[in-house]
């Protein structure tokens, strides 16, 4: 919006005798006269008021998130519940390919190949004392007291 319409002719604010407009060239965007410069300073502190309290807020909703302790699981471990398979305990896989011996592992074995069966603690035992191998890495013989 210009202003321009009310002001004397004679220059653009660079000290040309008017003292309003010479300490900045904006005196194209603001009225000259006193009742329309209070009003555009009324509605300029009212909007300043709002808008340092918008900070304000956002500057405590930002310092609540930092203190918060976190609510999820971080992002990069999966989270437990019903769509992750739970780790069995124990379970028995072949031994080999063409090898007719099972062994038994311990559920969170890396050895126990792609295969591993799971199975309780007694049928581990049973399995064992019937013959199986017990997995060299794990050593599941040696945590259900199997000799």
């Amino acid at each position: 919006m210009s202003w321009a319409r009310d002001r004397p002719p004679g220059g653009r604010g660079c000290g040309a005798g008017d003292p309003a407009e010479e300490w900045t060239g904006m005196d194209d965007d603001l009225p000259p006269d006193l009742p329309r410069l209070r009003t555009l300073e009324t509605w300029a502190a009212t909007y300043l008021t709002r808008i340092r309290a918008r900070i304000a807020a956002v500057e405590r909703q930002q310092a609540q998130q930092h203190t918060r302790a976190p609510t999820a699981a971080p992002p990069g471990r999966p989270a437990a519940g019903p769509a992750r398979a739970r780790t069995p305990d124990w379970g028995l896989a072949e031994a080999g390919i063409g090898v007719p011996t099972t062994e038994v592992h311990r559920g969170d074995c890396w050895a126990r190949g792609r295969s591993l069966v799971t199975v309780s603690a007694e049928r581990a035992r049973a399995e064992l004392a019937d013959g199986a191998q017990p997995c060299a890495v794990c050593r599941p013989d040696r945590v259900l007291n199997r000799p």
